[in-house]
């Protein structure tokens, strides 16, 4: 469970550090295929390209990581 633990923290460190001097490079969120909608009594937003590239990339992460903690 520690080793678990450890390369979590190492890995949202790695992320948090990435994403700091990223900045607005990153354009998750704004990616062709999210659905924006506008009305005149408000708006409505679904990243639905956003969360399927999350997906795809935390699923090999975890795969990954699984492959790794095989001792």
């Amino acid at each position: 469970m520690g080793k678990i633990l450890m390369m979590l923290g190492a890995l949202l460190f790695l992320v948090g550090l990435f994403w700091h001097f990223a900045g607005d490079r990153i354009p998750l969120g704004r990616l062709p295929g999210d659905i924006h909608i506008e009305g005149e009594r408000g708006g409505f937003y679904f990243p639905i390209t956003t969360c399927l590239l999350l997906s795809i990339v935390l699923s090999l992460l975890g795969v990954f990581f699984r492959s790794c903690l095989k001792d």
